[in-house]
């Protein structure tokens, strides 16, 4: 496997499958039968789901919302997709914990690093959720935040589309993909691959990040194995 330890992100929108809303029972089975494959051939996952299938701080403050609470209301949204993963590795018997960074026992475990990193060379899939527990950072933050303090080997940023593109490929035909690309092209071409923030937390840290489609089933094990299917930024 080409990294011992990861923290991979998964979009909150790719949660809703084909729903406009939501979560899709059948896209959250297919993230859990992809990460347990990997977890079995021994490799240390952590993750992070974002929320905006249920709700996104920053839309909301468009409309009127404190950003405070709306920030807030975007963190519990991200434990209530963590909480539906959970069950679904749960199904899959893949042992898994959830840890948030806000304190709501019982719903998880209070995040520490000491305890995820115990949890994690003890073989559990450790899911953290409620991004960093601050406002005003976004999940893309928290991951980098997370790997970081895991010392994973890289990020792997699960989307719905296979890579980085020169345009959103959903939009603009013409877009092209990059196989590799440096942090400083991604603030010079001014991609929106994450915030800035977060990029620049994996750039000073020298993290590794993968951009891949998680959506096609398969696709995790393709990457983990070495297989070139997104972008690498470095």
């Amino acid at each position: 496997m080409k990294y011992k330890r990861i923290l991979l992100k998964l979009s909150g929108e790719s949660l809703m499958g084909e729903q406009r809303y939501g979560i899709d029972v059948k896209r959250v089975e297919s993230y859990a039968r992809q990460i347990k494959s990997v977890a079995e051939q021994g490799v240390q996952i952590g993750i992070v789901i974002g929320g905006g299938n249920i709700f996104r701080g920053m839309s909301g403050s468009k409309k009127g919302f404190d950003r405070v609470k709306g920030d807030n209301m975007g963190m519990l949204a991200t434990v209530i997709n963590s909480l539906a993963l959970s069950c679904a590795l749960d199904n899959e018997q893949c042992k898994n914990k959830v840890l948030t960074a806000i304190r709501m026992e019982p719903i998880g475990e209070f995040y520490s690093k000491a305890k995820a990193v115990e949890y994690l060379e003890n073989g559990y899939v450790t899911i953290f959720s409620a991004g960093t527990g601050n406002p005003y950072f976004t999940t893309d933050t928290g991951s980098s935040l997370r790997a970081i303090e895991i010392e994973a080997d890289a990020m792997l940023k699960g989307t719905r589309v296979d890579g980085i593109y020169t345009a959103d490929p959903e939009k603009d035909p013409n877009a092209t993909k990059f196989d590799k690309i440096t942090y400083d092209e991604i603030y010079n071409k001014g991609l929106k691959v994450m915030d800035l923030t977060a990029t620049t937390m994996c750039k000073e840290n020298n993290l590794p990040i993968e951009v891949f489609n998680m959506d096609i089933e398969g696709n995790l094990e393709k990457l983990m194995n070495g297989e070139q299917i997104g972008t690498l930024v470095y």
